[in-house]
């Protein structure tokens, strides 16, 4: 092999390191995740129905709250965030959005009474990168220019008990519609609600896909992406 020839295949070889590192630089910048998930509902949250009195070492029932507390309109307030995630071969990547807003009307003493909706402003959709975010807001995902708005509306409601305790979590299912993009998917958030000090909280998660809403996965030849999306609602909500 001449000696021009080996410079020549040496050269190619240090320009595909060169393209292919920053290639790799590129795309870790670009897909990184940059939000970490807060949950309304904090991890020591008590989840049995007594508390401990310091003064005196006995246990004490923790208040009950009932229909009177709890039936009639919650107003999703500041402090509620919409997430949903996608995980790639490397890691997994949250967006967040606060632009949120809507109510839950519930009826403790009839449940199918109870109803739910929200909305989100797509232009809230926040990633920590702006290049990023300016990408999912386009046409070849959300198209935010044509549907500036992601909507829930509930249709029914599993596991709303009667009387709940003040700071204990109840489990509850909440089945609905989602739209996206124009387009309307049944879904059911699997969720926990807490009543805290007038505030009602609630932490709730569902699946969809890209398909659901007339996207196409965005694996590259460099990262692949599963084709689930979480979506995660914390809401902070009071009368």
């Amino acid at each position: 092999m001449s000696k021009k020839t080996n410079t020549w295949i040496i050269t190619g070889i240090a320009a595909v390191a060169i393209i292919g590192g920053g290639g790799y630089y590129f795309t870790n910048s670009y897909l990184g995740n940059n939000v970490e998930i807060e949950q309304v509902i904090p991890a020591s949250t008590a989840a049995s129905t007594t508390s401990a009195d310091s003064s005196t070492g006995t246990t004490v029932d923790q208040q009950k709250v009932g229909a009177e507390q709890l039936n009639g309109d919650w107003n999703i307030s500041q402090g509620s965030k919409v997430y949903f995630s996608v995980t790639t071969s490397r890691e997994t990547v949250n967006f967040v959005n606060e632009q949120v807003n809507g109510k839950w009307t519930i009826n403790v003493n009839d449940p199918a009474q109870s109803e739910a909706e929200g909305k989100i402003e797509m232009n809230g959709i926040d990633s920590g990168n702006g290049q990023r975010d300016e990408h999912v807001k386009d046409a070849d995902f959300f198209d935010m220019a044509q549907y500036p708005q992601a909507t829930f509306k509930a249709t029914s409601f599993e596991g709303i008990p009667v009387e709940w305790t003040e700071g204990e979590p109840i489990d509850l299912k909440m089945k609905g519609n989602l739209t996206v993009k124009g387009i309307e998917k049944e879904v059911t958030f699997d969720a926990k609600a807490v009543y805290d000090n007038n505030e009602l909280l609630l932490s709730g998660t569902t699946m969809v896909t890209f398909e659901d809403f007339g996207m196409e996965n965005p694996h590259s030849v460099v990262l692949s992406t599963e084709n689930d999306i979480e979506v995660r609602l914390e809401l902070k909500l009071a009368k």
